[in-house]
Protein backbone atom coordinates (compact mmCIF):
# COMPACT_ATOMS: atom_id res chain seq x y z
CA UNK A 1 0.00 0.00 0.00
CA UNK A 2 1.34 3.43 -0.94
CA UNK A 3 2.03 6.12 1.65
CA UNK A 4 -0.66 8.28 0.00
CA UNK A 5 -3.23 5.55 0.69
CA UNK A 6 -2.33 5.50 4.39
CA UNK A 7 -2.69 9.28 4.52
CA UNK A 8 -6.16 9.09 2.97
CA UNK A 9 -7.22 6.34 5.38
CA UNK A 10 -5.88 8.46 8.24
CA UNK A 11 -7.81 11.52 7.05
CA UNK A 12 -10.98 9.42 6.73
CA UNK A 13 -10.59 8.10 10.28
CA UNK A 14 -9.80 11.58 11.62
CA UNK A 15 -12.90 12.90 9.88
CA UNK A 16 -15.40 10.13 10.62
CA UNK A 17 -14.73 9.00 14.20
CA UNK A 18 -14.66 12.43 15.91
CA UNK A 19 -17.70 13.50 13.86
CA UNK A 20 -19.71 10.52 15.08
CA UNK A 21 -18.65 11.27 18.65
CA UNK A 22 -19.55 14.96 18.18
CA UNK A 23 -22.99 13.98 16.93
CA UNK A 24 -23.70 12.26 20.27
CA UNK A 25 -23.45 15.71 21.89
CA UNK A 26 -25.59 17.36 19.22
CA UNK A 27 -28.29 14.69 19.26
CA UNK A 28 -29.45 15.61 22.76
CA UNK A 29 -29.63 19.24 21.73
CA UNK A 30 -31.62 18.32 18.62
CA UNK A 31 -34.06 16.37 20.80
CA UNK A 32 -34.37 19.40 23.10
CA UNK A 33 -35.31 21.58 20.11
CA UNK A 34 -37.77 19.06 18.67
CA UNK A 35 -39.59 18.58 22.00
CA UNK A 36 -40.73 22.18 21.91
CA UNK A 37 -41.66 24.11 24.99
CA UNK A 38 -39.48 26.66 26.71
CA UNK A 39 -35.84 26.31 25.73
CA UNK A 40 -33.35 26.40 28.58
CA UNK A 41 -29.95 26.77 26.92
CA UNK A 42 -26.90 29.00 27.51
CA UNK A 43 -26.78 32.20 25.46
CA UNK A 44 -23.06 33.02 25.28
CA UNK A 45 -23.32 35.38 22.29
CA UNK A 46 -26.47 37.25 23.32
CA UNK A 47 -28.58 36.01 20.41
CA UNK A 48 -31.16 34.26 22.58
CA UNK A 49 -31.41 30.72 23.89
CA UNK A 50 -33.25 29.40 20.80
CA UNK A 51 -30.73 30.83 18.33
CA UNK A 52 -27.82 29.59 20.45
CA UNK A 53 -29.35 26.11 20.56
CA UNK A 54 -29.84 26.04 16.78
CA UNK A 55 -26.24 27.17 16.24
CA UNK A 56 -25.00 24.46 18.62
CA UNK A 57 -27.04 21.86 16.70
CA UNK A 58 -25.51 23.11 13.45
CA UNK A 59 -22.02 22.76 14.89
CA UNK A 60 -22.52 19.50 16.77
CA UNK A 61 -24.94 17.53 14.58
CA UNK A 62 -25.51 18.94 11.07
CA UNK A 63 -21.94 19.93 10.13
CA UNK A 64 -20.50 16.58 11.33
CA UNK A 65 -22.79 14.78 8.86
CA UNK A 66 -21.17 16.74 6.02
CA UNK A 67 -17.73 16.00 7.47
CA UNK A 68 -18.44 12.26 7.73
CA UNK A 69 -19.46 12.24 4.08
CA UNK A 70 -16.47 14.35 3.14
CA UNK A 71 -18.68 16.90 1.42
CA UNK A 72 -17.54 20.53 1.64
CA UNK A 73 -15.42 19.37 4.58
CA UNK A 74 -13.34 22.50 5.04
CA UNK A 75 -16.46 24.67 5.08
CA UNK A 76 -18.35 22.23 7.32
CA UNK A 77 -15.56 22.27 9.89
CA UNK A 78 -16.08 26.01 10.52
CA UNK A 79 -19.34 25.70 12.55
CA UNK A 80 -17.78 22.92 14.64
CA UNK A 81 -14.66 24.99 15.31
CA UNK A 82 -16.73 28.03 16.31
CA UNK A 83 -18.97 25.91 18.57
CA UNK A 84 -16.01 24.27 20.30
CA UNK A 85 -14.16 27.58 20.69
CA UNK A 86 -17.31 29.04 22.26
CA UNK A 87 -17.62 26.05 24.59
CA UNK A 88 -13.96 26.13 25.62
CA UNK A 89 -13.32 29.86 25.91
CA UNK A 90 -16.73 31.33 26.78
CA UNK A 91 -18.95 28.67 28.39
CA UNK A 92 -16.05 27.01 30.26
CA UNK A 93 -13.67 29.96 30.09
CA UNK A 94 -13.20 30.30 33.85
CA UNK A 95 -13.39 26.56 34.54
CA UNK A 96 -10.33 24.40 35.21
CA UNK A 97 -8.62 22.73 32.25
CA UNK A 98 -10.24 19.34 32.87
CA UNK A 99 -13.69 20.90 32.41
CA UNK A 100 -12.81 22.43 29.02
CA UNK A 101 -10.42 19.72 27.87
CA UNK A 102 -12.92 17.86 25.64
CA UNK A 103 -13.95 21.05 23.85
CA UNK A 104 -10.27 21.90 23.28
CA UNK A 105 -9.53 18.43 21.88
CA UNK A 106 -12.49 18.68 19.50
CA UNK A 107 -11.40 22.22 18.55
CA UNK A 108 -7.92 21.01 17.57
CA UNK A 109 -9.19 17.91 15.73
CA UNK A 110 -11.69 19.88 13.66
CA UNK A 111 -9.14 22.64 13.01
CA UNK A 112 -6.83 19.97 11.55
CA UNK A 113 -9.72 18.62 9.47
CA UNK A 114 -10.43 22.16 8.28
CA UNK A 115 -6.80 22.68 7.30
CA UNK A 116 -6.19 19.28 5.69
CA UNK A 117 -9.55 18.60 4.08
CA UNK A 118 -11.30 15.30 3.57
CA UNK A 119 -8.78 13.42 1.45
CA UNK A 120 -9.56 11.14 -1.47
CA UNK A 121 -11.86 8.82 0.50
CA UNK A 122 -14.70 11.32 0.52
CA UNK A 123 -17.48 12.68 -1.65
CA UNK A 124 -15.29 15.59 -2.65
CA UNK A 125 -12.52 13.12 -3.53
CA UNK A 126 -14.96 10.99 -5.53
CA UNK A 127 -16.18 14.07 -7.38
CA UNK A 128 -12.59 14.79 -8.34
CA UNK A 129 -12.29 18.09 -6.54
CA UNK A 130 -8.73 18.99 -5.67
CA UNK A 131 -9.76 20.95 -2.60
CA UNK A 132 -12.48 20.13 -0.07
CA UNK A 133 -13.85 23.66 -0.12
Amino acid sequence: MKKDNFSNIGLALLRIVPSILMMTHGYGKLQMLLQGGEIQFPDPIGAGASVSLVLAILGEFIAPIFIILGFKTKWASIPVIITMATAAFIIHGSDPLQKKELALVYLVVFAVIGLCGAGKLSLDGALGKRSSY
